[in-house]
């Protein structure tokens, strides 16, 4: 999507793409409010009190709700599957001078000479385990301030964090065509980190729906950080583009860190590392994206290097 057309639209192209997966980030939890979510809840004090054929009853059909759900997700995964094997998507190649395909993507030294696309990888891994982070315990963030709040309403919560994901997702496409990606992307990463200290600094209704907005400001992260780092790549745009898929092992790193701090204290509190992963989009936004002048000096030693 990146190299399909102008470099200078790249941005709103790949925000276009990902406005349609946001669709379906809004759809699965509704969805998954319905099939999974029982409505049986128990305090504490009541599972206390149950035997252990009780409780061992009580899991065992809260884990069944799950099955039948994640079979047709299975499903899904092999259709699509089988329709990319039947697509047919143009090869995209990148010739050197001489006969040989470019050795300089050959050769790690080579990225290196692009430190927009290392902060770039580094945004991205903490953009992605921010919004994995909040989206996974949205319905915990809302059961924490206000225990009231029955599961599947807390759920609502979360369908809404991510209808707002997808309205974001949409009217940033939009907005790339009179405000420049990394202005936008700024923006938005401000938006996200003032709801971020909202949230984690009021109580109630009010620190719920900031969190539910964060949803709003994620939504043209993920594309416009993996456009702007592969601007200038060239011969290296494959490999970059491997190194930000890559990144998305924070979505597994960052909330589980963020599940440790909420064991340790609370939720809440918790939501204090999503805050410093938004302080580095931030950062990449304003500076971290600016490329430089390749030498090519240097780029004539690493090819060397590599044959």
């Amino acid at each position: 999507m990146t190299v399909l057309g102008p470099s200078e639209s790249s941005e709103q192209r790949l925000n276009l793409a990902h406005s349609f997966n946001a669709v379906g980030a809004v759809i699965t939890p509704f969805l998954g409010a319905i099939f999974i979510l029982s409505g049986i809840e128990y305090t504490p004090a009541q599972l206390a009190g149950m035997s252990s054929q009780q409780l061992a009853a009580y899991r065992g059909h809260e884990a069944s709700l799950v099955r039948m759900p994640y079979l047709v997700i299975t499903g899904i995964f092999l259709l699509v599957a089988g329709l990319i094997w039947l697509a047919r998507l143009p090869e995209i190649s990148s010739q050197q001078d001489g006969d040989e395909r470019g050795n300089a993507d050959k050769s790690f030294k080579a990225i290196l000479a692009h430190p927009h696309l290392i902060k770039g990888v580094i945004a991205q891994f903490f953009y992605v385990g921010a919004q994995v982070g909040v989206a996974s315990f949205v319905i915990r963030f809302v059961k924490h301030t206000m225990p009231d709040t029955p599961e599947k309403m807390a759920a609502q919560f979360l369908v809404a964090h991510q209808v707002g994901f997808m309205i974001g997702r949409f009217a940033g496409s939009a907005m790339m065509k009179r405000i420049p990606a990394p202005s936008l992307l700024a923006i938005f990463g401000v938006g996200a980190l003032a709801c971020v200290i909202v949230g984690t600094t009021t109580s109630g209704l009010l620190s719920v729906l900031a969190i539910v907005l964060v949803g709003f400001f994620n939504s043209i992260m993920f594309p416009t950080i993996f456009a702007l780092s592969l601007k200038n790549l060239g011969p290296l745009t494959k490999r970059g583009s491997s190194l930000l898929v890559m990144s998305i092992v924070g979505g597994a790193l960052i909330p589980a860190a963020m599940g440790r701090i909420s064991d340790a204290s609370n939720i809440q509190v918790a939501f204090v590392v999503p805050l410093v992963c938004y302080l580095y989009v931030i950062y990449f936004a304003t500076a971290g994206y600016k490329t430089r002048a390749a030498n090519p000096i240097s780029e004539a030693a690493v090819a060397v290097e590599a044959k």
